[in-house]
């Protein structure tokens, strides 16, 4: 039997085994608790180090700054307006006044959604949503909205309770008269400051003193109504009184526009004055404007051209020269002239308005006839030297007191830079220049018994308990004599009467004394003359005993030429209802009836 042998097999794990299995197994040490929770507590501490010292920073150390500037940040100050004074005429109807207004202003980083507030408040404000839209979207904390809205409007805004929508008292200037007076009245700004006339002149007067109040304000920027508020309270403007009468104002407007519309004249002005005060009953001119539409107006109608334009006088400046002869002695109205048809002096000819032959005329029929040569011969009684004198006594080229924005003071050229045309042209009214308002204080001298009365608008300030500020005493001038100015004023008294250029200013039962003028107009663009001209009267009544006067002019009238034709019927119609107004009866005198002429002249 073969036998057989056995072989054992390697063991497989055997060979499997890792020469790492036979390594010395290491002991685990797990570290301290004790170690591990100093560390812990060592990091809590500080940590809780920095955040006490950073608590302290806060609460000790600047507590009060942040504390502050959080408050900053909630507070909100509104400016509290001071009523603006009215402007009221002399009996005291309103001319100028103020109302409450708002203005809408937004906080943009209150609003979150820009077009909802937009399309609640453009059916309330009129204005459209997108442009509205672009006005509250952004991150400035003060913008405008609307202005000017009145008190109703802003209330149905704040029943909406819109987010950043805020209102801050304003008021709104008022004209109830639109253009009554607006040239002396003047006109406020869009800032609602003076801008033109008495609101410029009395600025510091009208405007008053801002105050304010500051608010904190919760979510959305309401005021806290809990919350403390500091005011300042806002010192109310005083009211400016003026000598203006509205109802005689009126009708010189409507008389002087409906003549410069029917003479197609550039501009026209009306003034009317008390010669024993100074006060100026009327200022008023043509073309004119709406002060509450300032803006829209042209820029010449807002100034007032009574003051502000200087032209020269023509014949109604002979009052001056005559009144000069008469003072001085040299002549009295029944002085005989012998004017020829021309009369050289220097290097010109002079000649009246129409042609004539030689005329036999009396002074008062030189003033009457408004003979430019029989004026010559009359001032070259007194010499140029005495007449430059009176013209300056008359206020000729000096400030007629009124402290009136853009007033011009016209002109007299110094004596000594007289040519040997410059007495003559002079002596009756060219050469020279004046404001419509130097022009008739002028005729206001004569009616006051020779004294010159510095003019005055303004009446007094009225303070809001109602105090009164009373302006000072005018400056009054004795120019010439009283027997002087009682001669002088019966020569014009001529002038209206038959034969005199004036006749178209006679008021039915009343005395009237005046004269009238053509004075050849200097163009502004060239300065020079092209054949236009300004047509004037001024006049006074009752002229024995003269409570008012009127002056008229027509600057560069198209149809119609002279002031007889043209400023005379104007002067009519202002003064008749001035005397009316102010109830001065007629004195029931007859007139002086001077002769005009002498020996068949």
């Amino acid at each position: 039997m073969a036998s057989t042998s056995t072989r054992q097999l390697p063991n497989s794990r055997a060979r499997a085994e890792s020469p790492r299995e036979h390594r010395p197994t290491a002991n685990l040490r797990l570290g301290s608790p004790y170690k591990r929770g100093g560390i812990l507590t060592l990091v809590t501490i500080i940590v809780l180090t920095i955040f006490a010292a950073r608590l302290v920073d806060l609460q000790a150390v600047r507590g009060e700054s942040l504390a502050s500037a959080a408050l900053d940040q909630r507070l909100r100050t509104v400016p509290i307006m001071a009523g603006r004074g009215a402007i009221i005429d002399a009996n005291g109807q309103p001319l100028a006044v103020t109302v409450e207004a708002r203005n809408l202003t937004v906080d943009q980083t209150l609003v979150s959604d820009p077009t909802a507030v937009a399309i609640a408040l453009s059916p309330i404000i009129g204005t459209d949503i997108g442009e509205l839209i672009t006005r509250l979207t952004g991150d400035r904390r003060f913008v405008y909205v609307a202005k000017e809205l009145t008190p109703d409007t802003w209330r149905r805004i704040e029943a909406l309770r819109l987010p950043g929508i805020f209102s801050e008292e304003t008021a709104r200037r008022i004209y109830p008269g639109e253009d009554l007076g607006a040239n002396v009245v003047g006109f406020v700004g869009a800032d609602g400051i003076g801008a033109g006339g008495i609101e410029y002149a009395y600025e510091a007067v009208l405007a008053g003193t801002a105050g304010s109040v500051t608010f904190e304000r919760g979510p959305g920027g309401r005021a806290i109504p809990t919350a403390q508020q500091n005011q300042v309270d806002a010192t109310a403007g005083a009211s400016v009184q003026l000598t203006i009468n509205r109802d005689i104002q009126h009708v010189a407007q409507a008389a002087i526009a409906a003549e410069v519309a029917s003479s197609r004249a550039d501009s026209g002005t009306v003034v009317v004055m008390d010669p024993k005060t100074g006060e100026i009953l009327a200022l008023a001119e043509a073309p004119t404007f709406d002060a509450n539409k300032a803006g829209s107006a042209a820029a010449d109608d807002r100034g007032n051209r009574a003051l502000s334009d200087v032209y020269e006088p023509g014949s109604t400046s002979k009052v001056m020269t005559l009144a000069a002869v008469v003072d001085q002695g040299m002549a009295t109205p029944y002085s005989t002239f012998t004017v020829p048809s021309g009369l050289k002096r220097g290097d010109k000819v002079f000649h009246d308005s129409s042609p004539h032959g030689t005329l036999k005329l009396t002074l008062a029929g030189v003033m009457a006839k408004s003979s430019n040569m029989g004026t010559i011969l009359a001032a070259e009684r007194i010499g140029g030297k005495t007449l430059y004198d009176y013209l300056k006594k008359f206020g000729i080229g000096e400030v007629t007191g009124l402290n009136f924005p853009g007033e011009s003071t016209g002109r007299v050229p110094k004596y000594k830079d007289w040519s040997a045309t410059s007495f003559p042209t002079i002596a009756f009214g060219q050469g020279l220049s004046v404001n419509a308002v130097q022009a008739a204080s002028v005729y206001a001298t004569i009616a006051n018994d020779g004294v010159r009365v510095q003019p005055s608008l303004v009446a007094g300030v009225i303070h809001e308990d109602g105090s009164v500020d009373q302006p000072p005493k005018p400056i009054s001038t004795q120019v010439v004599s009283p027997e002087t100015a009682k001669q002088v004023r019966a020569m014009l008294e001529s002038v209206v009467g038959e034969g005199g250029t004036g006749v178209n200013a006679k008021i039915p039962g009343y005395r009237i004394g005046g004269k009238t003028g053509t004075a050849m107009y200097v163009e502004p663009s060239c300065g020079c003359y092209r054949g236009g001209v300004v047509a004037s009267f001024i006049g006074m009544a009752p002229a024995d005993d003269a409570q008012l006067v009127v002056g008229v002019s027509l600057v560069n009238p198209r149809s119609g030429r002279y002031g007889g034709e043209l400023a005379a019927p104007v002067f009519k119609k202002v003064m008749t209802y001035a005397l009316q107004t102010q109830q001065i009866p007629p004195t029931g005198t007859r007139p002086a009836n001077l002769a005009l002429t002498f020996g068949g002249g």
